[in-house]
């Protein structure tokens, strides 16, 4: 008798749980008629997935037109390598076809292959959004290598507001992007309670709580009774709502190992007339130190908390 045979349903569900990895749970359905039986149960997945649409391919997509008009308004505020954000293939695996031989989500995490930002060489810009059914809140965190070459970096870089508008402009879109396109699978897993979108690079990670799956889902029933939301549709993602910035910069920021970073911007985005005026700074701080967890990319925060802060607001979009 196999060892696995004298173990009751919940233990090797727990188990399963733990590998959470989707590719290697398909494999295990082939094991035994028992592990294919019980492999859709499982609740907590990782979905790697391995196919992009690339920026370079011929594709006839709206947000690609979108990208390309914003950049030619732009005025040359992005660098002459920038690229679009890269979308999930629709293709017969899509992720939302993998998932649907699962019965029980959760919790899940998508993976993405790689960043969607490349701005510059030498920049570095690290973004965490949260979303309900449109955004609730976006913590931006950018600065430039103190390694690289001064030569190879635009002179503005470490002062200008355009720059940082940019940085802000291009994580956005990116966060809308990825939400966009998990609205199939949120839709079609009622009892999801938490979904985090990231990329490999862990540059950008986009999260959905269970009141945030929620609203979406509302939301989702909403645009199916009455149409899609047409201006989400021709974006080919979820529309950004009017928002306010708050931004903090520093020329040089010294972390606590003796390196440091140069260029330093910190942006919390949130929608305009979310919390109280008197309290909206302190919950901005919150966010920002809850963002990035622990290391660098925390202690910079730290440091950029105690600079100047001033306010932008931006129209949707």
């Amino acid at each position: 008798m196999d060892g696995f045979d004298q173990l009751p349903d919940s233990v090797v569900l727990l188990i399963f749980n733990s590998v959470s990895d989707i590719k290697t749970l398909i494999r295990c359905r082939s094991v035994s008629k028992r592990f294919n039986s019980l492999v859709p149960q499982t609740e907590s997945l990782l979905l790697k997935v391995d196919c992009v649409i690339s920026a370079e391919c011929d594709s006839d997509s709206l947000l690609f037109s979108f990208l390309k008009s914003l950049l030619k308004s732009l005025h040359g505020f992005f660098l002459p390598d920038q690229k679009p954000p890269r979308v999930l293939a629709q293709t017969p695996t899509s992720p939302a076809q993998i998932l649907s031989q699962f019965d029980r989500i959760r919790r899940l995490q998508i993976e993405l292959p790689a960043g969607d930002l490349k701005l510059e060489k030498s920049g570095i810009v690290k973004w965490k959004a949260v979303f309900g059914r449109t955004l609730k809140s976006c913590v931006i965190l950018g600065f430039r290598n103190s390694e690289s070459d001064p030569s190879d970096v635009e002179v503005d870089f470490t002062g200008g507001l355009k720059t940082r508008v940019v940085w802000t402009i291009s994580a956005l879109i990116a966060a809308s992007v990825r939400h966009y396109l998990s609205r199939e699978v949120v839709r079609a897993h009622s009892e999801m309670e938490s979904l985090v979108l990231r990329d490999r690079d862990d540059e950008g990670t986009v999260v959905m709580d269970r009141e945030g799956l929620k609203e979406s889902r509302l939301e989702g029933l909403i645009a199916t009774a009455g149409g899609e939301d047409r201006s989400a549709w021709e974006a080919g993602r979820t529309v950004v709502p009017s928002v306010r910035m708050r931004m903090r910069h520093a020329p040089r920021v010294e972390l606590k190992n003796g390196s440091w970073v140069e260029g330093a911007t910190l942006v919390v985005v949130r929608p305009c007339g979310i919390g109280a005026h008197t309290s909206a700074e302190v919950e901005d701080a919150e966010l920002a130190m809850s963002a990035f967890g622990s290391g660098a990319y925390a202690e910079a925060v730290q440091v950029l908390l105690k600079s100047k802060s001033y306010l932008v607001e931006m129209n949707s979009f």
